[in-house]
């Protein structure tokens, strides 16, 4: 008797309309697909109004995106399958622009002389050389070649000397930028980061310790004066007459 009432036909989500936009869900896109089929255009801008107010709450997260009311009238015209007629504020999508693949990405091949360098440096060598004025010019080169000794720092994790930072200067500008004999570049050194959170949690250890050792000692302390005149309070109220 059961199977005799059960009705013929299931409404199953595998037998329904592909969902355009999932995370607007399938009660708004039956909205859209109403407002689609109605024979006025003013009865379709009202209510696509309506339902634009709907999909923003929905959605909070695309108010903190730029011109978010732009994103929600394209998701409308998406979610009618381009087939909305309404007067929007924006103009309407095509699907050529939706699906379009974006170019892919051309990564720069530059070869690089000294790779520990880095480009940044042949670049400020290459303005170094384009300077003038004799002045401006040493005070340049003499910049480039500190910032070569802290670059080469960072990668060899160790000193270097200033004679090597010259010579590799001399090397990658041909020539044209040398730095006199007397002059010393900044003093670098190394230092590896620190780690914050192992030196938090051993204070908090050595709070702990010295809670339990020197507090905990302090308060047994007080506690036995405080035991011993109490107990001399009780001796003497036992021993002598009460005075009223």
């Amino acid at each position: 008797m059961a199977l005799q009432n059960t009705p013929e036909n299931f409404d199953y989500n595998s037998t329904r309309s592909k969902l355009l936009l999932t995370e607007y869900g399938r009660n708004v896109q039956n909205m859209v697909k109403y407002i689609v089929a109605l024979p006025t255009k003013e009865e379709r801008n009202r209510y696509a109004a309506v339902v634009i107010e709907l999909m923003g709450f929905l959605n909070p997260h695309l108010r903190d995106v730029a011109d978010f009311k732009h994103k929600l009238w394209d998701h409308l015209h998406i979610i009618s399958d381009y087939q909305l007629d309404v007067d929007s504020p924006y103009p309407k999508p095509s699907p050529e622009a939706i699906y379009m693949k974006p170019k892919p990405l051309r990564y720069p091949h530059q070869r690089i002389r000294y790779k520990h360098y880095g480009k940044t440096i042949e670049l400020m060598i290459e303005k170094a050389k384009s300077i003038e004025e004799p002045d401006r010019r040493k005070h340049m080169i003499q910049a480039v070649a500190n910032f070569m000794k802290m670059a080469y720092v960072q990668w060899n994790k160790d000193s270097v000397s200033d004679e090597l930072i010259l010579s590799d200067l001399v090397a990658m500008s041909n020539g044209e930028l040398k730095i006199e004999e007397n002059i010393n570049l900044n003093r670098v050194e190394y230092r590896p980061a620190v780690q914050t959170n192992n030196n938090n949690r051993g204070g908090r250890n050595n709070n702990q310790n010295n809670r339990g050792g020197v507090g905990g000692g302090g308060r047994n302390n007080n506690n036995n004066p405080r035991n011993n005149n109490n107990q001399n309070n009780r001796n003497r109220n036992n021993g002598g007459a009460k005075k009223y």
